[in-house]
């Protein structure tokens, strides 16, 4: 927590042979470790790699790889604005917000691995949940209406990142396109399921089908995805705008 905070004493050059490191160039060589390779290749060792020291050398100035994780992520988060224009609404603010947050995700997709249940409690992290109650605020709602709005937009954001996340981890782990598996899927359940349209009738209605000859080569599953997160994010505000409404 000192260390996310900066609150203890300064953790910079330390004396030695070689210049000294610091804490941000540690996290910043580690987060371009797990953007590039995923969180699974980051360590201790290849961060020092990464530096041109030994692993044990940065345990002078980060405990160990827990709270790096923890700083890596508080770190990231600090690329995203603090605050947001409200000089088109709050609605276009929180669109603005949602759009920004689900695109951080897909930078660093590592991120999502992090517990939402133990939170880092860093200040990037609170700016960030700051900047969205601090739009929801223009609404006039009480506060806890407004607290669940935060929950479900964060929940909801972070939901749909993972989704595309997901989707492109299976991708690269398996070496089968998105689109390959649901048309081999897809071929398979004509054969096993005959009568599914029957059996399941407003499903076979709503879904757009798997991608056809010709469309845009994005994934089939991270496209519905996109699809859906516009679609569901407007019916958010649909939402925070009725209960708006309904206030004497």
């Amino acid at each position: 927590m000192a260390l996310l905070w900066r609150a203890g004493p300064a953790q910079e050059a330390r004396p030695g042979p070689k210049p000294g490191l610091s804490v941000d160039e540690i996290v910043d060589a580690a987060i371009a470790i797990a953007d590039a390779e995923g969180m699974a290749a980051v360590s201790m060792r290849r961060v020092g790699e990464r530096l041109g020291r030994s692993g044990m050398a940065l345990y002078t100035y980060v405990p160990g790889k827990g709270e790096l994780v923890d700083l890596m992520y508080d770190r990231a988060l600090a690329a995203l604005p603090a605050a947001y224009d409200l000089s088109d609404g709050w609605r276009a603010a929180v669109s603005a917000w949602a759009r920004e947050v689900r695109a951080f995700y897909l930078r660093h997709p590592w991120a999502l691995r992090l517990s939402q249940a133990r939170p880092v409690l860093g200040p990037n992290e609170f700016t960030l949940l700051e900047s969205l109650a601090g739009i929801l605020h223009e609404t006039g709602l009480p506060p806890e209406v407004l607290r669940g709005a935060v929950s479900l937009l964060t929940d909801f954001v972070r939901g749909s990142a993972a989704t595309v996340a997901e989707t492109r981890r299976a991708g690269a782990e398996t070496g089968v396109s998105d689109e390959e598996w649901w048309r081999a899927r897809g071929a398979i359940l004509a054969e096993v399921a005959p009568g599914f349209a029957g059996r399941y009738p407003v499903l076979s209605r709503v879904e757009a089908g798997p991608p056809r000859p010709g469309e845009e080569p994005v994934a089939y599953l991270e496209r519905k995805s996109s699809q859906a997160f516009e679609t569901g994010l407007a019916l958010v505000l649909d939402g925070l705008e009725t209960a708006r409404s309904r206030r004497p």
